[in-house]
């Protein structure tokens, strides 16, 4: 053809001039992407399929053309994040038509018959359930940590009967700050 494909900002998506007949068929007939065809333009976007069923969005945003009133760039408008894959992720999967949550690969059904809260805290930030001893290594540790400096109380009973637990909450862990500014990056003043 005598025009080649040109990329986008993202070497991700490519771009063909469908009024001078050009085809990318490397990307064009990949089983792994979409094509788009913004008749504004004239042109045929190429988008990649990630991980069988996703795209990404700010792709949809190279489709069009900025300064042009008639087709500036799209953006994408999904009311209620019906269909937005917020983020991949290791930790947990949800899939809410199925009425399934997991984290780390077990079911939350499972998880709350059969074990803490503490050997969950440990799957969330281990990757796996722990064993007797590191349950035991990770209680201790935890139990270590849990006291609350006298004066700190003090502060939290200050406040009115009727305050929002919220408020108290965020009062309360700023108040922490001040007696242990050492575990404050924010407090050294660098």
């Amino acid at each position: 053809a005598a025009a080649a494909a040109e990329m986008a900002t993202s070497e991700s998506v490519h771009i063909v001039d469908t009024d001078e007949g050009d085809v990318d068929d490397g990307a064009a007939n990949s089983e792994d992407a979409i094509t788009v065809i913004d008749h504004r333009t004239g042109k045929s976007y190429t988008i990649p399929i990630l991980n069988g069923h996703y795209i990404d969005a700010t792709a949809l945003g190279r489709v069009g053309e900025a300064g042009c009133a008639a087709c500036e760039p799209l953006q994408l408008y999904d009311p209620g994040y019906m269909n937005t894959a917020i983020a991949k992720s290791r930790v947990s999967f949800i899939d809410g038509l199925e009425g399934i949550l997991t984290y780390r690969g077990y079911r939350i059904e499972d998880l709350c018959e059969h074990s803490s809260f503490l050997e969950v805290a440990f799957l969330l930030i281990y990757g796996v359930l722990p064993t007797k001893t590191e349950f035991e290594q990770w209680s201790d540790r935890i139990t270590r940590h849990t006291y609350l400096h006298s004066n700190l109380t003090e502060h939290m009973k200050t406040f009115r009967y009727d305050a929002h637990p919220m408020s108290m909450l965020i009062s309360s862990m700023s108040a922490l700050s001040s007696f242990y500014p050492e575990a404050n990056p924010a407090l050294q003043g660098t």
